[in-house]
């Protein structure tokens, strides 16, 4: 049973490191260039948030609202401490966190799938150096992202961690208030890269502003929830933090 879970976890992260790829592409309409790096045209099929079956406006705004709901509900509701502790009345601790990271996963594959595109163009970069100034801003947000998730425990934010404790039979150690690099500036650089991801584009689109919009609406919502779990959590060491350090812009977000 031990190694079946651990199965579980692996497959979850796994599959969830596509999706994140995925999502790179996604975003930023890279498809269509990988085309040209790569000579396999299929990739230009793949659904992007620019390219995929179209919808009537009114519909594709509904469909792509509900899309971002869902995976904010997702998201929030299941890193809950209340949730998780509902959910391990009948599933195995050690896996808890793979769940959430499969569930993601789903949702993303939703995205992907039922996304229509909203064409017409909010602004478009001609000048060259512009238009590399975003793509790198653009890059520098999932660098930012995945290299936040590493600089505290990557393996245990996506569940690879609880699940090989459990493998093993031992405990997971208590996690410990650390604040390396990134979050000496800001207290959630994950958001900060997401947010930076999301918005950095030299061709911003109408249902590219509609997602970078409901994502920074979700990000604002669960910064408020994570904060009163991890309050609640660490008490007062993240209390005086809190006032020292912005939440998703340096400087900006302090706690009075």
């Amino acid at each position: 049973m031990g190694l079946l879970r651990l199965g579980f976890a692996v497959g979850s992260y796994l599959l969830f490191f596509a999706s994140f790829l995925y999502l790179v592409g996604f975003t930023g309409n890279l498809f269509d260039e990988a085309v040209g790096l790569t000579g396999i045209a299929g990739l230009a099929a793949l659904p992007s948030i620019d390219a995929g079956p179209a919808a009537p406006l009114g519909v594709a705004i509904i469909i792509n609202l509900a899309l971002i709901a869902l995976f904010g509900i997702q998201h929030s509701v299941m890193a809950r401490p209340g949730f998780k502790s509902w959910l391990t009345r009948f599933w195995p601790a050690s896996i808890e966190r793979s769940l959430y990271v499969l569930a993601t996963v789903a949702v993303l594959v939703m995205i992907y799938v039922f996304w229509r595109p909203i064409t017409p163009m909010v602004w478009s970069v001609d000048a060259d150096w512009l238009r590399m100034l975003l793509w790198g801003l653009f890059f520098a947000g999932w660098a930012i992202l995945f290299i936040a998730t590493c600089l505290l425990n990557h393996f245990e934010l996506f569940g690879l961690h609880q699940a090989w404790a459990g493998f093993r039979g031992t405990a997971v150690p208590e996690t410990q208030f650390r604040t390396p690099l990134f979050y000496k500036l800001v207290r959630h650089p994950i958001y900060t890269g997401i947010l930076l991801a999301f918005w950095a584009t030299p061709d911003m689109s109408q249902g590219h502003l509609l997602f970078a919009i409901g994502m920074t609406v979700y990000v604002v919502i669960g910064v408020r929830y994570e904060e009163r779990d991890l309050i609640a959590h660490l008490g007062e060491q993240y209390v005086e933090y809190r006032k020292k350090v912005g939440a998703v812009i340096p400087g900006i977000g302090k706690a009075r």
